[in-house]
């Protein structure tokens, strides 16, 4: 037999040299004591669980002995019975691992019990090296895992993506990933997989999942141990059995427990050590994965609400023709990658228009950059819009992106567009066309990808014919126009925004909204609001912070005309009464009326506020000659 143990155990370390798995490695070594034990039948048991198994083909395990193999495991000796010999293969502690030889005659004991510590060595090496390659492609998992979670920003996708990952590389039914509502004082299961519909919920205390979180410590389970310990109601109303399972728990950065992770049946009948470890690394991974998921989701619900706010806040008020043709202009073209051109007067809304394009857009979660070209010096005009490399001219202490580099991925507006300089038109035409920028001092041409919006408040066509813009420029800019009307042609919007601005500031200051009287209303609408909206706008926040009134009257807006068009009050001689004095701002104030409305006396007394009689009263009051 020696010469026999020999070529045996040359043979074994060739199929342990072969195998990947525990299970080749009993197929291979069988077929090679087969080859001993000519005259023999040969069959090699292993227990799982509560289970038998047989390795290779030795035949069907219902005519296999497996009692007296147990008998053989349990007594780490040598059975005879049935015709059949026993000899147990692995030390005591270990899963059973059993030969079994008939018929029983013809079988030396002694030679059978030297293959068996033969391939209790071998069962050990092979248990190593399948656990070495376990431990490395686990390792190899883990990485390519980490790496696809780190950058998942779906919470119920990260989820199910978990869930399927830990089944699949530990061999298992399926995973459930618990997470903690302490509120509810619930555990929330996602489990992806066999269970369809609403996340199920249980008791924090509930079941094996509630004893890790409540404990911190990893539980493994299989059918050969006390069946309290799980809950088997939940799977009960599930239809599913559970006969073994693996559950570590999830925790955060600062060590505290959020959640379980929770593998079911392996395919084995039971869940080894290394299973359980290499559970607990990937729940490592998985809790950071978790967290940042979290944050982003939380930071985009953040971006969102904010982006709500801001859109509520940038709403076009008003129901004039104009103003409900505009909003709809804009509800169909924000969509769009469409260049749009903004023209209207000064303090009419333009920026206000131009970001509502933009947060109605796709682009909305992106940056809204706004240019002024008017105030931007033509020197400076190159690397303000498309940056510049540290170097390139005096100041240039440092690299600096440029607006368009700063707008990627958002929108851009070129406001004052009809101020820029010819040379500077030029090169934003090109931007424009290519959609690349390349710094003041580099080389590196840098892709755009920006929504250009331009705003002005001068006739561009008329800028065009007098060469003072490019044609080529103006046609690339002018895909879609916007004209936004002026306060003045905007009738009762002009009450409707007022009480909008009085109904902002009321809440900022933290008073009550201040209503308008009549005579005030009137005033309001009689102006000819030459800054327009933001004219109207700053009235009201100095009449919010100024009047203590619950009700605004006229008086309250007797610094509401522009300087152009209201008295000089300092041309008044400081050494009058306040009655001579009163008396003399009230003609120049009248006076500038009549002239600013060339004569006509009824449009002068509209514009003050006053039925046309009240005004020819107040005229003889004051001395003043009228021409009837």
């Amino acid at each position: 037999m020696d010469h026999s143990a020999c070529q045996l155990a040359n043979e074994l370390i060739g199929c342990i040299a072969a195998s990947e798995t525990l299970e080749d490695f009993r197929t291979q070594a069988l077929a090679a004591i087969n080859a001993t034990f000519t005259d023999a039948r040969v069959a090699w048991v292993h227990q799982q669980g509560e289970r038998w198994s047989v390795a290779g083909t030795a035949g069907s395990l219902a005519k296999l002995p497996i009692d007296l193999a147990a008998t053989a495991s349990e007594q780490m000796e040598v059975v005879r019975g049935e015709n059949w010999l026993a000899v147990p293969v692995t030390s005591r502690g270990l899963s059973a691992e059993v030969l079994l030889l008939t018929p029983a005659a013809t079988i030396d004991a002694e030679e059978a019990v030297q293959v068996a510590q033969l391939l209790r060595s071998g069962v050990a090496i092979a248990r190593n090296q399948v656990s070495q390659h376990q431990r490395v492609s686990h390792l190899e998992t883990l990485l390519q895992l980490a790496g696809e979670w780190r950058n998942a920003e779906d919470l119920s996708d990260l989820l199910r993506h978990m869930a399927h990952a830990a089944a699949r590389v530990l061999k298992a039914e399926r995973a459930s990933i618990f997470l903690w509502d302490r509120k509810r004082r619930q555990l929330v299961g996602h489990p992806a997989m066999g269970v369809e519909g609403e996340p199920l919920r249980i008791k924090d205390d509930q079941g094996v999942a509630g004893r890790v979180l409540q404990s911190g410590e990893t539980v493994r389970w299989d059918e050969s141990q006390d069946p309290q310990t799980i809950d088997a109601r939940v799977g009960q109303k599930l239809g599913y059995v559970t006969r073994s399972l693996v559950a570590v728990p999830l925790q955060d950065h600062q060590g505290q427990t959020i959640g379980v992770f929770e593998v079911l049946n392996h395919q084995s009948g039971r869940f080894s050590e290394e299973h359980a470890s290499f559970l607990e690394q990937l729940a490592e991974h998985a809790s950071a994965a978790l967290e940042n998921t979290q944050h982003i989701q939380s930071l985009v619900q953040t971006t969102e609400r904010l982006v709500k706010r801001a859109s509520d806040e940038l709403q076009l008020v008003g129901q004039s023709p104009q103003i409900v043709a505009l909003r709809d202009t804009l509800a169909r073209v924000a969509p769009t990658e469409l260049a749009v051109l903004v023209l209207g007067e000064n303090g009419t809304g333009k920026e206000v228009v131009a970001r509502s394009l933009h947060l109605q857009s796709a682009r909305k979660d992106q940056a809204f950059v706004a240019v002024n070209c008017a105030a931007i010096a033509e020197s400076l005009l190159e690397s303000e819009l498309f940056g510049h490399q540290k170097g390139a001219f005096t100041d240039a202490i440092s690299d600096r992106a440029g607006k368009f580099e700063i707008a990627a991925g958002g929108t851009l507006l070129l406001d004052e567009i009809g101020e820029m300089s010819l040379a500077g038109q030029a090169k934003l035409l090109r931007v424009l066309e290519d959609k690349v920028v390349v710094r003041v001092g580099g080389s590196e041409s840098i892709h755009t990808d920006v929504r250009i919006i331009a705003a002005t408040n001068q006739d561009l066509v008329k800028l065009v014919r007098e060469k003072r813009f490019r044609e080529d420029l103006y046609f690339r800019l002018n895909v879609v126009t916007l004209q936004l009307p002026p306060l003045r042609e905007r009738g009762e919007d002009i009450l409707v925004l007022a009480n909008h601005f009085l109904d902002q500031f009321a809440h900022q200051i933290g008073r009550p909204k201040p209503e308008l009287s009549d005579a005030a209303s009137k005033r309001l609408l009689s102006h000819s609001w030459p800054g327009n909206v933001r004219e109207l706008r700053n009235l009201t926040e100095r009449i919010s912070y100024l009047t203590k009134n619950q009700v605004i009257e006229e008086t309250d807006l007797a610094f509401v005309l522009s300087p152009a068009s209201s008295g000089d009050v300092s041309s008044v001689p400081s050494n009058m009464t306040l009655s001579d004095a009163t008396h003399v701002f009230q003609r120049r104030y009248i006076e500038r009326h009549i002239e600013a409305a060339q004569g006509n006396l009824a449009r002068a007394a509209k514009q003050l506020g006053m039925h046309r009689s009240n005004l020819y009263r107040k005229m003889g009051q004051l001395g003043m000659e009228r021409d009837d």
